[in-house]
């Protein structure tokens, strides 16, 4: 080949790539690199908190029919200069490697104002059932709606109301769907009020019965997981929007039935008693490059090697905010270790430095 030959097929080739590049800037579609992977990929390999950033908070997790993990996250503002994203949606091969795919909404619900936060996710009747909470900072009453979808990438058709917190009786953020010999439920709650769980129509889409309460006030962003004939509870303590002066914890109880009672290790009532806590911030942050506070409002999520991972928001105190002044959570992974049936994480701390990363088969 000549050196003009060399020269023009170089040249094809340099625009082939920047067609390529321009075609997924105006999809909307990042990926982000991180540990030596792609989104695509569910080859093992290590990891190292936070798998993405800037901003992704109270996460919640599902594996599609295609056998990629969705997450989805707290409307939010990254601070990139593009505004909130309404229910951003990241997928992953593995758990580490997150690919950005868009909002779960191409319409902001109606039925009230505010923001959409803390949403949950779900299978259920054949389609994805998107959970949510609208509200406002210091809302008084805020309330929760559904959503659903042919696709875990969306778009999410709202469905509307199913109870805001004066309607229910109880301060209703956090909606997180449990399915229970065949019967589903909506579990719900907050700080000022405490954790309740409340059966749901065949549909999911309005309520059936009387609500019942499983944890008291001083908990938020429930979320549970049946092991071994148990249930557990996974609950948020303390503040997790104080920049770098956030307390988050994760903390837990375990019950025989699905309506409780939820004790602690010691045998105490979570409507009486704090649950054993699993997940903590560094206070101060040490030892030195361990600077994470406030983990919190967690997911779970199994990989194929049968290791249970929690996936949660931190701050890093050295950059606690974004440019807007909102705080800034991104999201971390860590393995669960199981101890005498108990759930753990190693030291009860976000993980620093690369760590063995989760095991996710292609399908």
């Amino acid at each position: 080949m000549t050196g003009n030959k060399r020269f023009i097929w170089i040249g094809i080739g340099l625009i082939v790539v920047l067609a390529c590049v321009a075609a997924a800037l105006a999809a909307g579609v990042w990926t982000v690199k991180r540990n030596g992977g792609e989104a695509g990929d569910s080859a093992s390999s290590t990891y190292r908190n936070p798998v993405f950033e800037p901003v992704f908070a109270d996460p919640a997790l599902i594996r599609g029919e295609d056998g990629m993990i969705y997450a989805y996250a707290t409307e939010d503002d990254w601070g990139d200069g593009e505004g909130s994203r309404v229910v951003p949606i990241l997928r992953s091969g593995n758990l580490q490697d997150w690919e950005y795919v868009g909002e779960a909404f191409d319409r902001k619900p109606e039925w009230k104002g505010g923001g959409v936060w803390a949403p949950d996710i779900a299978y259920y009747n054949g389609k994805y059932y998107l959970y949510y909470t609208m509200s406002l900072w210091g809302d008084p009453d805020p309330g929760i709606g559904v959503a659903v979808a042919d696709s875990p990438e969306g778009p999410f058709t709202d469905r509307g109301k199913i109870f805001t917190s004066s309607e229910i009786g109880a301060y209703s953020i956090d909606p997180m769907f449990f399915v229970e010999d065949g019967k589903p439920y909506l579990f719900f709650g907050s700080i000022e009020a405490g954790i309740f769980g409340i059966e749901l129509t065949a549909d999911g889409m309005q309520t059936a019965g009387d609500k019942f309460q499983i944890a008291s006030s001083g908990y938020e962003a429930p979320y549970m997981i049946k092991r071994n004939g148990h249930y557990y509870f996974f609950g948020s303590m303390g503040t997790c929007c104080d920049g770098a002066d956030s307390t988050y914890r994760v903390a837990v109880g375990r019950a025989e039935s699905l309506k409780g009672p939820y004790l602690n290790r010691e045998g105490g009532d979570l409507l009486y008693n704090e649950g054993n806590v699993m997940l903590t911030g560094y206070f101060p942050p040490e030892p030195e490059g361990a600077p994470f506070v406030g983990p919190g409002h967690n997911a779970v999520i199994t990989d194929d090697r049968g290791t249970d991972w929690i996936v949660y928001h931190a701050i890093d105190v050295n950059a606690p905010k974004v440019g807007s002044g909102a705080t800034r959570r991104p999201l971390m992974i860590d393995p669960i270790v199981w101890e005498d049936g108990w759930p753990t994480v190693a030291d009860a701390k976000p993980s620093v430095g690369e760590r063995e990363g989760p095991v996710f088969h292609r399908k």
